[in-house]
């Protein structure tokens, strides 16, 4: 690096050659780092991709996983109201609201599927199920909806990356 940002004519003459040698003598030596830098980006675009691999794999997994197992648990909940008397019916398993209530992010700890079911859900029935206010309902389903997005792009993400490569494996 040193020898290619040495001018030209004072690197001849240290080097007791001429200044088209010495001047061949740094492009050489500045392909030689360029094409280090290009192979060096190559390895870490390539771990990206092996990792975001990875990553869809275990998401994809996670999401064949929740398909095959069936929905036994999803029961009516009844939540009573407080001054009416009436009663508000959630599709939501017992699980999923307990996660709703006791995590401090359940958007974070819950499947897609759940995450889905959840922004299904009507949100003043979640609410009493809950035992929230509305405005807290509402922002839950937000934070859920904000995650269920945010997961959707990464599969994206993930897809086009294997798109794009298995489109640079063919060409010649």
């Amino acid at each position: 690096k040193v020898l290619i940002d040495v001018p030209c004519s004072e690197l001849a003459e240290e080097l007791a050659q001429s200044q088209t040698k010495t001047q061949v003598l740094q492009d050489t030596l500045q392909q030689v780092l360029d094409r280090r830098e290009e192979e060096r980006q190559s390895r870490q675009l390539l771990e990206l991709y092996l990792e975001a691999l990875k990553n869809e794999d275990s998401i994809l997994s996670k999401v064949a996983g929740s398909e095959t197992v069936p929905r036994k648990d999803m029961d009516v909940v009844d939540a009573a109201t407080s001054s009416t008397g009436a009663s508000a019916k959630t599709a939501l398993s017992d699980q999923i609201l307990a996660a709703l209530k006791e995590k401090p992010a359940p958007e974070l700890c819950l499947d897609s599927q759940d995450l889905e079911l959840v922004l299904k859900e009507d949100t003043q029935a979640l609410a009493l199920a809950l035992r929230w206010d509305k405005q807290k309902a509402e922002a839950l389903q937000q934070a859920c909806d904000q995650e269920l997005s945010k997961r959707l792009q990464q599969v994206q993400t993930l897809h086009s990356l294997r798109s794009t490569s298995k489109g640079k494996k063919a060409l010649p």
